[in-house]
């Protein structure tokens, strides 16, 4: 694949499993460093709490429902006269989610066919971001964060799914070669709490880019 070309004002996505919590960390980065802060369509989603219901019947509605947002997003992002920051990235949807729900045997392969077309055509037009900063939590931790931040919808995930995703965000993120990568470990982190820490990862963001 063809070179990231380097950009005059830094976009950056943020990447994580469930309750990892890129939302707070992109708010905490985006006013601490004046970037337009760009966010996953969740709490006005359609297809959630059908979803965590019937995995089986919903998965490819949510699916192609979250790839339009994203993509809408990753357009907005690709036009910005400044910085940017995504809570979570496009590419997540088809390697992390998407896969997942195909493996799992809740996206028919014809779903998951029809889909990964619609995904490679759409990304396509897109240009890469500037880096990918992979924000990582175990299991345990992520289903803690869930039930603390305590959203209906997410109270019925099965931690066998939370885990396959973590299983299958770790595959993932040592294959990305097109696109420079900077992974967080996040058990020990608490973004409110921990300030110091938070300027250190900051600084690390920023001498990557």
């Amino acid at each position: 694949m063809a070179k990231l070309k380097k950009t005059a004002y830094p976009f950056i996505g943020l990447a994580g499993n469930i309750g990892v919590g890129k939302t707070t960390f992109t708010t905490q980065m985006a006013e601490r460093n004046g970037w337009k802060p760009f966010y996953e369509s969740v709490s006005d989603n359609p297809y959630l709490s059908d979803f965590y219901g019937d995995m089986k019947r919903w998965s490819f509605n949510l699916q192609i429902y979250f790839l339009h947002k994203r993509f809408e997003s990753h357009l907005n992002m690709s036009r910005s006269n400044g910085g940017v920051i995504q809570d979570r990235t496009i590419y997540e949807d088809v390697e992390i989610f998407a896969r997942n729900l195909h493996e799992m045997g809740n996206l028919s392969d014809r779903d998951w066919d029809n889909y990964l077309g619609l995904f490679v055509t759409m990304t396509s037009f897109l240009k890469k971001p500037n880096l990918i900063v992979y924000l990582r939590a175990s299991t345990d931790t992520l289903l803690s964060r869930i039930h603390s931040r305590g959203r209906d919808y997410e109270q019925s995930i099965d931690p066998e799914y939370l885990h396959s995703l973590n299983i299958a965000y770790d595959k993932w993120i040592n294959s990305v070669a097109d696109c420079p990568v900077l992974t967080i470990e996040t058990d020990g982190f608490n973004i409110f709490e921990n300030a110091e820490q938070l300027l250190v990862i900051e600084k690390r963001i920023l001498e990557r880019i």
